[in-house]
């Protein structure tokens, strides 16, 4: 079984940077605003941000959910952002649902709030803020195979219209954002971006094939170069296990100097 929600995954870019025009960020800031016009405009979204770790799967359920600042040393407007969309308390139910339905141990919480991996991107692709969001955390530990089975289990939501956005980050080394560039940092981004690219978007691939990449994403080309934590590429991990077959279509653009995958699955 495969989903039947619009499934993105992005390159969410460095703190707030996307929202104060840096020009390390203007490809993604366009990547995002096209992806936004190729999708119908969602009922909902759900946001599984790289930002948030729980002991268990849980997510937000509060009807007007307050913003949350993880960032610090940018500008004074920095922390003054908003994004007033409606939270989903009735959306965040059905996730929960869904997930302990599968067996996993999910809660709710009405008190967090949308941290930069939420409502940065949405900034940029909705900003009219008038769709309801919530947010899904990932889990402590961040195993390859629990965070595919999060997508798995969400399989059985019917909710039409539903968009689902795995925020992270394709690379993150943030010693290699602020070194100067060589030519082996450059080789080494752009052998492991080819590698994702394959993995997500390659049709010759069976799903079993698929998976086990996803799995075993550690051994993929500089993975631990480009990954020396993998909280931003779990929510990837995510969106697979939801879409559970190849991208529909990927686009890598240039952030921050480095090349950072995008991937849509359409509903």
């Amino acid at each position: 079984m495969s989903s039947s929600a619009d499934i993105l995954f992005i390159s969410h870019g460095g703190g707030p940077l996307p929202l104060l025009g840096d020009a390390g960020h203007v490809e993604m800031v366009q990547c995002l605003q096209e992806f936004a016009l190729k999708i119908p405009k969602p009922s909902a979204i759900l946001v599984i941000s790289a930002h948030w770790e729980a002991s268990r799967a849980t997510v937000t359920s509060g009807v007007k959910p307050e913003l949350i600042y993880d960032y610090s040393g940018f500008p004074s407007e920095s922390y003054t952002f908003k994004y007033p969309a409606p939270g989903a308390p009735d959306l965040a139910d059905d996730i929960r649902h869904a997930l302990t339905d599968s067996g996993i141990d999910a809660a709710s919480d009405a008190q967090r709030g949308w941290d930069h991996g939420v409502f940065v991107p949405l900034k940029i692709m909705y900003p009219n803020a008038d769709i309801p969001c919530v947010q899904l955390s990932l889990v402590r530990g961040l195993d390859a195979d629990a965070h595919m089975a999060l997508g798995q289990a969400l399989q059985t939501l019917n909710h039409p219209g539903l968009l689902v956005i795995g925020s992270g980050f394709s690379f993150h080394n943030m010693r290699a954002f602020f070194a100067a560039e060589t030519p082996e940092i450059r080789q080494a981004n752009l052998a492991f971006q080819q590698w994702l690219n394959d993995t997500c978007l390659n049709t010759e691939l069976s799903e079993d094939e698929r998976t086990q990449r996803f799995r075993q994403w550690a051994l993929a080309p500089s993975a631990r170069f480009c990954h020396p934590r993998e909280e931003h590429l779990m929510p990837l991990h995510v969106c697979y296990g939801l879409a559970a077959r190849a991208a529909d279509q990927g686009s890598a653009p240039c952030i921050l100097g480095k090349a950072s995958g995008m991937y849509l699955w359409r509903a």
